[in-house]
């Protein structure tokens, strides 16, 4: 595999301290990898997202659609549990290492909790144009999935999106 895949980028950083940031509250946190990693497809594919919504809350409004829907900036890849980037380590490390989320306990591993400087640096994100719809989505995701576990994610990506689970493992998504 790529070591260009490995690497942490700063679009990347940034997207997940919005997602972390999202799901973080005064008792909450974005509870686990699996988790982690499914929210992060649904905010990365929007079309998997509209669908995703779709499916979960007929009733509601889907997100909109986007002219930049198609460009994403790095594909995930189909690993064991379905999709997954390579670099989450680096970036998890990268956004830990400069204090702007924190690592904490969970009933099976770890979760992630924004820092109040990471906060802050996602609230300043968020009013920025490249990363308003970003921001958006994220608190779309929270709304719906906030609740749901990491297996259930999973679970749904399966069962809801075959494209996705019957890609040859290592392959972009």
């Amino acid at each position: 595999m790529r070591r260009d895949l490995f690497a942490p980028s700063a679009e990347g950083e940034a997207r997940l301290l919005l997602l972390i940031d999202a799901f973080s509250g005064a008792t909450s946190n974005l509870e686990g990898r699996t988790k982690l990693a499914k929210l992060d497809f649904l905010l990365r594919y929007p079309d998997f997202l509209r669908r995703a919504v779709e499916i979960r809350a007929p009733e509601a409004e889907p997100p909109p659609g986007e002219p930049s829907d198609k460009n994403i900036e790095h594909r995930m890849l189909r690993y064991r549990y379905g999709p997954w980037d390579p670099a989450y380590y680096a970036l998890l490390g990268s956004l830990i290492g400069r204090g702007l989320i924190a690592p904490v306990s969970h009933r099976h591993g770890v979760a992630y909790r924004v820092t109040d400087v990471g906060h802050g640096v996602a609230t300043d994100l968020a009013t920025t144009v490249p990363w308003r719809t970003t921001a958006q989505r994220a608190s779309l995701l929270k709304r719906h999935f906030g609740a749901v576990t990491g297996t259930f994610l999973k679970s749904f990506v399966y069962q809801h999106f075959p494209e996705v689970s019957e890609a040859s493992w290592y392959e972009p998504l």
